[in-house]
């Protein structure tokens, strides 16, 4: 008799146990589900929230863009330039003469910048990125150099860094040099403005060696810098 009861005791004992077990494992999995739709979640929002940000960040980047390059007045005019006997150093550290650059059997399109600008050379230089992109197959035909203004600052290696944010292939190249060369190519084309903060854009291009430069102060779009380019080059 004795036995039989503590049995049943046992037998109870081991039933409520159970049930008891059941029902932590199944508050866990709750707890477990919940915490995982909340991670989730917030994985969700974060992730919607970052690709908006970026998206509406490339969006205002492109409308200022845009807003400056349809809003600032532009200016063309024909020039003759003597071109520096001055060496300059390549992106890819090679030091080249100037006149041997730009005379290398290509047409040139060119511009000025310094790696550190905020304003008007990263919108010069996309405004080249955006130039390579249309020219297509033909891009390898052309020479486009950008020239640096502060070569105290840019090295060949911080060059080669801004190259690859702005995708520039292998026709577009960038040049630094001694401050002293960097003054005599800035005078002999006419941008020099005292200070690089006081830079203004200014896109160079010539067909061939010993045409006229034609000469473009202002933000001129790539569609404005490719047509300007094929006119030249069907003049010749």
């Amino acid at each position: 008799m004795n036995n039989a009861l503590k049995s049943n005791q046992q037998m109870t004992k081991w039933v409520m146990h159970s049930k008891q077990t059941r029902k932590t494992q199944t508050r866990l999995k709750e707890k477990a589900y919940l915490n995982f739709k909340l991670i989730s979640q917030a994985v969700f929002i974060t992730t919607v929230l970052s690709t908006a940000s970026g998206a509406f960040a490339h969006e205002e980047d492109d409308s200022h863009a845009n807003h400056h390059v349809t809003t600032q007045k532009i200016k063309t005019s024909s020039a003759g330039y003597n071109l520096p006997q001055v060496n300059l150093v390549r992106a890819d550290g090679k030091t080249v003469s100037l006149p041997d650059e730009l005379n290398d059997g290509r047409p040139v399109i060119m511009n000025f910048i310094y790696t550190t600008c905020k304003a008007t050379c990263p919108l010069s230089s996309q405004i080249f990125s955006q130039l390579q992109r249309k020219l297509g197959n033909e891009r390898e035909k052309v020479h486009m150099v950008s020239i640096s203004i502060d070569p105290e600052q840019d090295t060949p290696t911080r060059l080669t860094d801004y190259a690859f944010k702005y995708n520039a292939g292998t026709q577009w190249q960038l040049y630094t040099g001694t401050i002293e060369a960097s003054l005599a190519t800035q005078r002999a084309f006419d941008v020099y403005r005292g200070d690089k903060m006081n830079h203004v854009p200014v896109t160079l291009l010539r067909a061939a060696k010993g045409k006229q430069w034609l000469r473009i102060d202002g933000f001129a779009s790539a569609d404005d810098v490719l047509q300007q380019y094929r006119t030249l080059i069907a003049a010749q």
